[in-house]
C-alpha cells in the first residue's frame, strides 16, 4: 500500500473513531501500528489528532487538504531531515511571534511563518496547529493560499522572511484582497 492510501486510511479511521469514543486522550487515540507509521513520515499523534479533530467537527480542512499536508512535511522529512527526527526540542509557545504581530503592516503573517517553519521541521508545540482555523482564514484571505503551497514558499526561502513577504503580497494582489497601506485614511 502506498504511503498515501495508508495514512488517509488512518485519518478515516481515526475521523470514525472520533465520533464513536467519548473519550479522545491522544496517548491512547491511535494503535502502535499507527504511530509508527505516522513516525515514518514525520508525522506526529498530536499533529493528525488535531486534523482528525478539525475535520470531525468542523468539517475543515478536508481530508485531502490534509493530505497535501503530510505531503509536503513528508517530503521536507525525507530530504531536508533523511528520515529522521530532529533532534531540536520542540518550540515553546511562548516562544513564537503572537497572533497580533505584523511583518511589513500584515498582522498574523510572522506566526504563520513561524508554525509553517516549525511544521516542516517538526518543532510545533503539541498544542499548537498548523493550519488552525486562524490559519485557514489567514491564508484564505491574503491571497487563497492554498497551506501546502505556503509550507513549500517557507521551505524554499529558508529563512527569509522577505521572500514569503513578497509571495504572500503577490497573491494578494493577484486575489484583489486589500493590501497593506492601501486603505483609505479617514
Amino acid at each position: 500500500m502506498e504511503w498515501n492510501d495508508k495514512f488517509m486510511q488512518i485519518l478515516n479511521e481515526a475521523v470514525y473513531r472520533y465520533h464513536e469514543q467519548t473519550s479522545h486522550v491522544v496517548k491512547d487515540f491511535f494503535s502502535p501500528d499507527e504511530v509508527e507509521f505516522m513516525a515514518s513520515i514525520g508525522c506526529t499523534p498530536h499533529e493528525m489528532f488535531a486534523y482528525v479533530k478539525d475535520y470531525a467537527t468542523l468539517g475543515d480542512p478536508s481530508p485531502s487538504t490534509i493530505l497535501l499536508i503530510a505531503a509536503m512535511r513528508r517530503v521536507f522529512f525525507m530530504k531536508e531531515l533523511r528520515g529522521k527526527a530532529g533532534t531540536t526540542a520542540l518550540l515553546k509557545e511562548s516562544e513564537m511571534p503572537r497572533e497580533w504581530e505584523k511583518f511589513h503592516d500584515i498582522a498574523y503573517l510572522p506566526r504563520i511563518i513561524c508554525k509553517a517553519d516549525a511544521k516542516l521541521h517538526g518543532t510545533l508545540p503539541q498544542n499548537v496547529m498548523y493550519y488552525c482555523a486562524k490559519d485557514r482564514e489567514f491564508l484564505r484571505s491574503h491571497g487563497a493560499i492554498p497551506p501546502e503551497d505556503f509550507l513549500d514558499v517557507v521551505w524554499k526561502a529558508r529563512g527569509d522572511k522577505q521572500k514569503v513577504v513578497s509571495y504572500v503580497l503577490r497573491l494578494m494582489k493577484e486575489n484583489g484582497d486589500d493590501l497593506p497601506g492601501s486603505q483609505a485614511q479617514g
